[in-house]
């Protein structure tokens, strides 16, 4: 018999990151822990709060179900909770977890013994311009080829100014550029702010315009003079026949995947699948998870061997972190396998 609980964390951030949902300061997350035979399992439910479909006032209450209707399994749980995405990843890797040699070991790999890494973008928060450069030139110092930037908060032309000062000193080919939107264009004015974004040879844009906004969207991939990502927009997609009609209808160049958004390892690989039916590429990023959930999508992302450097990279960003062996060296997720996990709640 597997016993079944579960624990409220709060992470802090060392710095309030911005986004265009405004500052953070925390994030709550869950843990689920199992308990058999002396063995014990571990999962992170990384809720993201205004993000996640599954922010419900009742969250708790289906953490008590799960735990209480542990016994029956993983394969009969899954479905009972598909519109709970970040239960069924904290499920799916307290299960593993559970079976594993070594508790945060759930996909052993040349990435686990330390031999191999994953390539990583890094991730520039949203503020003022001098804050942004800041960062961006901390990125670059610590050996970043790919640089993600927020976008969408302050003005767009002060943006696109900061973009150009990058263009000036590091080329396309030194320096891939990625630019999030999280939603902040509208469709009457995206495509002439994606014509001004590809004049600086922009690798992609997540999400320019709002999710939901299907036709517009659909309309825009179309046209785009630069490769387009969703990323809201597969939130609260639950069904394989809405999955499949949302990327056969939309037609974008990428897709991006947060496992604890879109229903773990199987939403994410359900996803993948459709996505390459239909020639798009896509990533894997983290959604705020502490180490915990971190460790689990890494190790995960590495045994589907993409090319593309992942977002992967915001292990650093909190005061209350668990220890743990993932290292970020020369713009490279590592796992220092000398280094022990320090998990207490």
């Amino acid at each position: 018999m597997i016993k079944a609980t579960y624990k409220k964390y709060i992470l802090n951030f060392k710095n309030p990151s911005g986004t265009s949902r405004g500052v953070l300061r925390t994030k709550e997350t869950w843990f689920i822990i199992l308990e058999e035979n002396n063995k014990i399992g571990v999962g992170e439910t990384g809720l993201f709060r205004g993000l996640s479909i599954d922010d419900v006032p009742n969250y708790e209450e289906k953490l008590i179900w799960v735990c209480k209707n542990i016994n029956q399994g993983l394969e009969k749980l899954l479905p009972q909770i598909a519109n709970l995405p970040s239960i069924q990843f904290g499920l799916e890797q307290a299960f593993l977890s559970l079976k594993s040699k070594y508790k945060f070991e759930l996909f052993p790999s040349e990435f686990t013994k330390g031999n191999k890494s994953i390539n990583i973008n890094g991730l520039i928060w949203m503020g003022e311009k001098q804050f942004m450069k800041d960062q961006i030139k901390e990125k670059l110092k610590t050996g970043f080829s790919c640089i993600k930037m927020k976008i969408g908060a302050i003005d767009f032309d002060a943006e696109i100014e900061l973009l150009k000062s990058i263009r000036k000193e590091f080329s396309a080919n030194e320096i891939e550029l990625r630019v999030d939107a999280n939603g902040a264009f509208s469709p009457k004015n995206a495509l002439e702010k994606l014509e001004r974004l590809s004049a600086l040879k922009i690798h992609s844009i997540e999400q320019p315009i709002k999710q939901g906004q299907i036709q517009e969207m659909a309309a825009l991939c179309a046209k785009t003079p630069l490769p387009i990502a969703l990323d809201e927009e597969l939130i609260g997609v639950f069904s394989s026949e809405e999955k499949q009609q949302l990327i056969e209808t939309i037609q974008p160049q990428f897709i991006i995947l947060k496992p604890s958004l879109v229903g773990g390892f199987a939403g994410s690989k359900e996803w993948i699948n459709f996505a390459t039916k239909n020639k798009a590429d896509w990533w894997i990023t983290s959604a705020l998870e502490s180490n915990i959930g971190l460790n689990a999508i890494a190790q995960f992302t590495f045994t589907l061997q993409s090319k593309l450097p992942q977002g992967l990279g915001t292990g650093g960003l909190f005061t209350n972190n668990f220890e743990s062996p993932l290292e970020v060296k020369n713009g490279e997720l590592h796992y220092n396998s000398n280094k022990n996990w320090d998990f207490n709640l």
